[in-house]
């Protein structure tokens, strides 16, 4: 749910304010998968994106790269100290 601008919310996808973030996206191979998010449950990912620690990126964000579309599924805070996460994402095909 996103505000709709007018005091309620719609069902749509959260922009990043600034939208502009760099970050690397590399396809997530299945020992990936059992390195970052061992001991939780995930759906699905197909990419690892890493970059700086933003507060504003959650499972309602979605990134837009050079024409293809990632949909983040899960969110690691490196270390638990705001500085670099790791987003499991999921490309829209």
């Amino acid at each position: 749910m996103v505000p709709d601008g007018e005091g309620g919310f719609v069902e749509g996808w959260a922009d990043l304010d600034p939208a502009d973030w760099p970050v690397s996206i590399t396809p997530a191979t299945a020992r990936d998968m059992e390195r970052v998010a061992s001991g939780t449950v995930i759906t699905s990912a197909t990419h690892i994106i890493v970059g700086r620690w933003r507060g504003d990126v959650s499972t309602k964000t979605r990134m837009l790269f050079e024409g293809r579309i990632f949909h983040i599924t899960g969110i690691i805070n490196v270390e638990e100290r705001d500085i670099t996460m790791q987003l499991l994402a999921e490309e829209q095909i």
